[in-house]
C-alpha cells in the first residue's frame, strides 16, 4: 500500500502544474520534474515558490538549477533567503559566483553569517573545512541534562543536526561528545560529565581531505564528525549526508576519467556540442598518439608478418588480453587506494602479488588458446599449417608474458600517478590498454622470433 502511494505521488509530480506547493510537498519529489524544465521556466516559476521551498531547493544536491536560482535571489536582493541557507550549502554556491555576484551576496548577509561563510570559503577545495557547517550544538561541561535538552529544543531549528551535542571546557576546547539518545534516557538532574561514556572524541582537521573524513565516519559509524583546530577548539562539523553527496560527485568524476574522458559536471543531454568535443577530444588525441606506437611496432615486425601471416590472426587476441588484465588491476588498485586499503609505500607488496597472479592467469588463457589451435586444426575447421603446435606454444608463452606485464603495469600506474600528485583515477582503462598494446606486440613477436625461427620465420 505504501509503495502504491509513493508511485502515485511520483505520477502526480510529473507535471509542475499539478503540484500543490502550499501543502506538505517533499522537495526530493519535485526536483526531478524541475530538472526536466528549461532554466528560464524554472526561474519564472520560482518567483511563486514559498521561501521554504526555495531554501530546500538550493540545499538539494540533485537540483540542477541551484546556481541560476541563487543568482536570481541575489539580483532580487532577497537576503532573508540567503541568511536562512545552511552555511555549508551557501558556501558551495558562493564559490561558483563571480566577484560581482559574490560582493552583492555578502552585502545582503549579516556580519556574523558573512564572516562564517567567508571563513569556510577560505579553505582549499576538497578539504573538510570547505564543506563543514558551523551550525552545531555546543554546550559547556557544567550543564545538566535538563539544561542541555532545553537548549536543544530552543535552537534545533537553526542547527544542522541535533543528534550529537559537543561539550566544551572552560577554555572552549572540545572535551567530549554526547549523543541525544543518551541524553533522553538520562536523569534530568545529571551532569553531562556523568552521562559521558568516557570515550575520547574522534575529530578531524579542517585541512584534511574529504576522503579521510569519510573513512573515519565509515569506520566509527558516525552521523557527524567534529572539526577542530590545532588547539582543539570546535570549528564546525561535517555530516555524513554532505560527505555522501560530495563523494558521489567525486565518484562520477573518477568514472568519467577512468573511461577516458575529462569530467563534465552537467547532465548528458544538456552538454553543449563544443564542450563535448573539448572534453573528449583531448583524451582521444592522446590515446590515438599512443596507438601510433602500436602501428610503429607492427611496422618494425613487418618482415615476420610477411613470412608468417598466421601470426596476424592472433594480434587482437594478444592485445585485448593484455589490456583487459591491466584494466582489471588498475580498477582494483584505484578502489583500494581510495579506501586506504593500500598505501603508497605498499607498491612493492602489490607488485609481488600481481606478478604471480598475472603468470597464472596468462598460463590459463594461453592454455585455452593453445588447445583451441590444436582442436581447430585437427577438426579441419582451419589449417594452421604443419607447425601448428609451435604456433600454439607461441601463443601460450606470449600470453603468459603479456598478461603478466599487463597486470604489473596496470597495478603500478595508479601508484605512479599518486606519487607525482595526480589523481590515480586518471589511470583510465583506455590509457592502460594503450600502454599494454605497444609492449604487448613487442613481447608477442619476440616470443615468436625465438620459437618459430627456422620454421615459419
Amino acid at each position: 500500500m505504501a509503495r502504491d502511494t509513493h508511485l502515485h505521488k511520483i505520477q502526480r509530480f510529473k507535471h509542475m502544474d499539478s503540484i500543490d506547493l502550499t501543502g506538505p510537498v517533499h522537495v526530493a519529489d519535485i526536483v526531478p520534474t524541475l530538472n526536466l524544465l528549461d532554466v528560464d521556466e524554472v526561474l519564472q516559476r520560482a518567483r511563486d515558490f514559498p521561501d521554504r521551498l526555495i531554501i530546500e531547493l538550493l540545499e538539494n544536491n540533485e537540483f540542477e538549477y541551484a546556481l541560476p536560482l541563487i543568482q536570481q535571489i541575489i539580483a532580487e536582493e532577497r537576503g532573508d533567503i540567503l541568511e536562512a541557507l545552511a552555511e555549508d550549502s551557501a558556501t558551495h554556491l558562493f564559490l561558483q559566483l563571480n566577484s560581482t555576484e559574490l560582493a552583492a551576496a555578502n552585502y545582503l548577509l549579516s556580519p556574523k553569517t558573512r564572516a562564517s561563510i567567508l571563513k569556510l570559503m577560505s579553505y582549499p577545495e576538497f578539504t573538510v573545512g570547505n564543506m563543514m557547517t558551523t551550525e552545531f550544538i555546543e554546550v559547556p561541561n557544567t550543564w545538566t541534562v535538563q539544561q542541555t535538552l532545553d537548549y536543544v529544543r530552543k535552537v534545533h531549528d537553526t542547527k544542522e543536526t541535533a543528534y550529537a551535542i559537543y561539550v566544551i571546557n572552560n577554555n572552549k576546547q572540545l572535551e567530549f561528545v554526547v549523543s541525544l539518545r543518551h541524553l533522553v534516557v538520562a536523569e534530568p538532574e545529571q551532569l553531562l560529565t556523568d552521562v559521558w561514556q568516557g570515550d575520547e572524541p574522534i575529530t578531524v582537521s579542517p585541512t584534511e581531505e574529504r576522503e579521510e573524513a569519510a573513512q573515519i565516519i565509515r569506520r566509527y559509524d558516525y552521523l557527524a564528525l567534529p572539526v577542530v583546530d590545532e588547539d582543539n577548539h570546535m570549528l564546525g562539523i561535517v555530516t555524513v549526508d554532505d560527505l555522501l553527496d560530495t563523494l558521489m560527485d567525486e565518484a562520477a568524476e573518477d568514472m568519467e576519467r577512468f573511461g577516458g574522458a575529462e569530467f563534465i559536471n552537467q547532465p548528458y543531454l544538456r552538454i553543449k556540442f563544443g564542450t563535448m568535443l573539448r572534453k573528449r577530444g583531448g583524451w582521444l588525441t592522446l590515446l590515438f598518439v599512443g596507438e601510433m606506437l602500436t602501428a610503429s611496432a607492427m611496422q618494425y615486425f613487418e618482415m615476420e608478418l610477411e613470412k608468417a601471416v598466421v601470426l596476424a590472426m592472433f594480434i587482437p587476441l594478444i592485445m585485448s588480453s593484455g589490456g583487459n588484465s591491466g584494466s582489471q588491476a588498475t580498477s582494483l588498485l584505484i578502489r583500494s587506494l581510495a579506501l586506504e586499503e593500500v598505501k603508497l609505500r605498499d607498491w612493492w607488496r602489490v607488485l609481488v602479488r600481481e606478478i604471480p597472479t598475472g603468470v597464472v592467469l596468462g598460463a590459463l588463457l594461453g592454455a585455452l588458446g593453445f588447445f583451441r589451435i590444436i582442436l581447430w586444426n585437427n577438426l579441419g575447421i582451419y589449417d594452421y599449417g604443419e607447425h601448428y603446435i609451435l604456433i600454439g606454444i607461441t601463443i601460450w608463452i606470449a600470453l603468459v608474458g603479456i598478461v603478466t606485464f599487463g597486470s604489473a603495469t596496470g597495478s603500478m600506474l595508479p601508484f605512479a600517478l599518486q606519487r607525482v600528485g595526480l589523481d590515480p583515477a586518471s589511470a583510465s582503462a583506455p590509457l592502460v590498454a594503450t600502454l599494454v598494446d605497444v609492449l604487448g606486440l613487442i613481447i608477442y613477436f619476440s616470443v615468436a622470433a625465438v620459437i618459430l625461427t627456422g620454421t615459419l620465420l
